[in-house]
């Protein structure tokens, strides 16, 4: 079953920043009641809304603007050929648990993450040039690596999170450039990156490195804190 897209604390989150992906469903002991529906650990009378199915009542917790990150069914995972009939489940003689999150709050720790590891990302770019220049390639490219995964992991952050809470990048501005053109150049500077790599022309990924992404990490800062303003300013 296809879920919201769904921003996950810390690591878990940039596993799926953050990604679109199946809903969690997490076992916990079974609960023996007739209809029972909890979210975040207070009871939704359900019954009384009218609300019959697993599926309505993740309906009616969409509008208001919550993410639901869990759920549990008498405390037992459905097996996997039954998730997709998983919104049909009637509520009736189940014990439903529910846990949902504010999107906003989710992005913006993620958003912060992602702005310490940049820090950490900057020091590794250094230090692969630095090694690219005395012709220690082996761990000039590890560092490299380590490097690129920031990159990629901040990259995704910003676009799941515009799909998450529905912003149109084209209408966030990054030092006067929509940040939607900022993620296209970058795009075209990661596979200068990976050209140079995958022909081992070493020679050339010290140049793209020292000129043509100088400034990365510097310019990603600025996009993630862009981000995080309309984030911050979204009700």
């Amino acid at each position: 079953m296809r879920a919201n897209p769904r921003i996950v604390r810390n690591k878990r989150s940039r596993k799926a920043l953050f990604s679109l992906g199946d809903m969690k469903l997490v076992p916990q002991q079974k609960g023996v009641c007739r209809l029972s529906v909890t979210v975040d650990q207070e009871p939704l009378a359900a019954d009384e809304m009218g609300l019959r199915t697993v599926g309505q009542v993740l309906a009616h917790l969409r509008k208001d603007n919550r993410l639901v990150v869990q759920v549990l069914i008498d405390g037992e995972e459905p097996e996997d050929a039954k998730l997709g009939s998983l919104r049909l489940v009637e509520l009736a003689g189940h014990a439903i648990y529910i846990e949902t999150a504010d999107p906003r709050k989710l992005a913006m720790e993620v958003l912060d993450e992602m702005t310490a590891q940049l820090e950490q990302a900057e020091k590794f770019k250094a230090t692969a040039v630095d090694l690219l220049q005395k012709n220690q390639t082996p761990k000039a490219l590890e560092s490299l690596g380590a490097c690129l995964r920031v990159w990629q992991e901040a990259r995704d952050s910003v676009t799941k999170t515009a799909e998450l809470l529905r912003l149109d990048l084209s209408c966030i501005r990054v030092g006067g450039e929509a940040l939607e053109d900022v993620l296209a150049e970058f795009t075209e500077q990661l596979r200068a990156t990976k050209s140079a790599l995958e022909q081992r022309d070493y020679v050339s990924l010290c140049d793209v490195l020292l000129y043509e992404m100088a400034d990365a990490n510097e310019r990603w800062s600025r996009t993630l804190e862009a981000l995080k303003g309309v984030v911050s300013g979204l009700r």
